[in-house]
């Protein structure tokens, strides 16, 4: 509302700065006549022909009253003189000084405005607004934060920037803090852990029902305890403490070496990892969660599926700047978790490797089995993934399979990550579904592009999706207007120097005040050979990348193996049992180190 109410206040003050402008003109053209002719005396007649087309400038007809701007409409017996138009511009310009404060003021209240995703698509055709010379770097919002829309458009003195690599209309829309989240950012980087012991609280409490279990007595008196604690803020690193060491080496080679070899059992030096675990890169996939939510809240059946569908594009997002490097293998038993979408990952197969996660959020629950093949092809490497992700809203549950993903130039060149193939996402629920197709590029072509279609139970086409999987998703609405569902945050300035991390992705493995003593002795944050790379200490990361490989197959040579403890095998896939959160509530008293 005040956003609107700020509009038709900008209109005014546009207004009233054409009127003043247009009587300064008037006035200088009187001055000049007056010049030439003041010795004699005007008609009657010419008195109301000026009478009416100098004043007649401040009865112009705009949508809010502005008539006492000027005189009667009636003619005066004398010519106007200049007393009596600098009064009149005198007056324009007070108007113009109180539209002003009256602007300022309705601004007040909101800090920071900035490009982002709306949480509902709303008409198609809403008021336009102007913006400042200043280009705003979009972000993506957190959960408290408020939306509203307009599509791009631009005037004599506002002009639009943004995405020039992408061509074609846009949806441009506003992103409005609350003064009472200045200084966050999107819950990246500030955690409130008496919200997180909130969550873990009442997921754990679901998870259980869900599954048969209730949640003891214990567990509630402590979970009591926690919600009474006073709130911390989290202060999250916003860069690794070292970038790569060393040369990667070629990998062109080592697979030279292993043609016709599953790579996924193939030991490759260090130099070849990137400092998170395959458990934290698959936590790194759910960065843009809150589109699941916004689907969630959707009550247009078709909204929803494209904000799925954009959460899925955006789960590459990732990968725009990776060159290749590989995610640690876990452990067998090892486990990852990430309060902020409730996310709980684990090993629980080691040959062949498969890993089991689940996550849940407002509204929605997300998990799925996940492993996969690799294929040399010469100058590519095909990582193809395998396993469906499973996604529940309400009552309606959604699944689909990921496309494959291509290393390119693996001789010579500088190397990097393409994905190219279908998805489909099925509604499994009401019947429609959506199709996104993930384009190859050319060389002369743009890259990364994807489009999609959504179609009914009845093959009807509900609604079409574009964009580009390392910029943005959007849904048409007309052949000039677009609905931006995702536009991806922008990387770090020294992304390059450290991997290639997203602001996300360089917090993952880091521990937090408030993770610890929280943490099982099986999270991935806690392996030595990891972290030493992360400190850029080659050798020890080395040294201790065998150490643990050698425990392992010392447990599996004496029977020792561990046993999945947080997901129980149903058919071919991986169901998530419940208990890690009430668990982590009593402590780790009887969970056993892997290294």
């Amino acid at each position: 509302m005040q956003l609107a109410k700020a509009t038709l206040i900008v209109e005014e003050m546009g207004a009233t700065i054409a009127d003043m402008e247009e009587a300064l003109s008037t006035f200088q053209e009187e001055e000049q006549k007056r010049k030439r002719n003041s010795m004699r005396t005007k008609s009657e007649g010419g008195h109301h022909s000026k009478d009416h087309g100098v004043l007649g400038l401040f009865r112009k007809g705009h949508h809010h009253e502005s008539s006492h701007l000027g005189v009667p409409e009636s003619g005066s017996a004398e010519s106007p003189s200049s007393s009596d138009l600098l009064k009149r511009m005198a007056t324009a310009l007070e108007q113009l000084k109180h539209q002003h404060s009256a602007l300022n003021k309705t601004f007040h209240s909101y800090p920071t405005i900035d490009t982002n995703v709306s949480s509902t698509v709303g008409s198609p055709l809403p008021s336009t607004a102007e913006e400042d010379d200043e280009v705003h770097t979009p972000t993506t919002a957190g959960p408290g934060q408020k939306r509203m829309s307009a599509f791009s458009s631009h005037s004599d003195g506002s002009v639009w920037y943004d995405a020039p690599e992408y061509n074609g209309p846009e949806e441009y829309l506003l992103d409005v803090t609350p003064p009472a989240e200045e200084g966050q950012q999107n819950n990246l980087f500030h955690t409130n852990s008496r919200l997180t012991d909130r969550t873990d609280v009442t997921d754990a409490t679901e998870a259980g029902s869900s599954t048969g279990m209730d949640t003891d007595s214990e567990s509630e008196e402590s979970a009591e305890q926690n919600l009474t604690e006073e709130p911390t803020v989290v202060h999250r690193r916003t860069s690794l403490p070292s970038g790569p060491v060393g040369d990667e080496g070629s990998l062109f080679a080592v697979l030279k070496k292993n043609v016709g070899k599953d790579l996924s059992k193939v030991a490759l030096p260090v130099t070849f990892n990137e400092p998170l675990t395959m458990l934290q890169k698959a936590a790194e996939e759910l960065e843009y969660h809150d589109l699941l939510s916004r689907a969630a809240q959707s009550q247009d059946p078709v909204e929803r599926i494209c904000y799925v569908a954009a959460f899925a594009v955006s789960t590459y997002a990732n990968t725009k700047h990776r060159t290749g490097r590989k995610g640690f293998n876990p452990m067998l038993g090892e486990t990852f978790e990430e309060v902020r979408m409730h996310f709980i990952a684990e090993k629980v197969c080691h040959n062949p490797v498969i890993m089991a996660w689940h996550a849940q959020g407002e509204g929605w629950e997300l998990y799925a089995t996940s492993s996969g093949k690799t294929k040399f092809w010469g100058k590519s490497m095909e990582i193809i993934p395998q396993g469906t992700l499973h996604l529940k809203l309400g009552e309606e549950h959604f699944e689909w399979n990921r496309p494959s993903s291509f290393i390119r130039n693996l001789m010579m060149g500088t190397k990097y990550l393409e994905h190219i193939g279908k998805m489909v996402i099925k509604n499994t629920s009401r019947g429609d579904s959506c199709t996104l197709e993930f384009k190859e590029g050319g060389y002369w072509g743009p890259t990364n592009v994807v489009s999609g279609i959504v179609n009914s139970s009845s093959g009807e086409v509900l609604a079409n999706l574009e964009g580009k999987w390392d910029e943005q998703m959007a849904r048409k609405l007309d052949s000039s207007h677009l609905h931006v569902l995702w536009r991806i945050t922008p990387f770090p300035k020294n992304a390059m120097q450290y991997y290639g991390f997203t602001a996300f992705g360089i917090t993952l493995n880091e521990i937090t005040p408030d993770l610890e003593g929280k943490l099982p002795p099986t999270d991935s944050r806690y392996r030595p050979d990891v972290r030493a790379l992360e400190n850029g200490d080659l050798e020890a990361a080395e040294r201790e990348k065998q150490r643990l490989e050698d425990l392992q197959r010392d447990r599996r040579n004496k029977g020792q193996e561990c046993n999945p403890r947080w997901f129980k095998q149903v058919g071919d896939e991986w169901l998530y049992q419940g208990g890690y959160w009430e668990q982590r509530q009593r402590g780790w008293t009887d969970i056993e180190p892997l290294w």
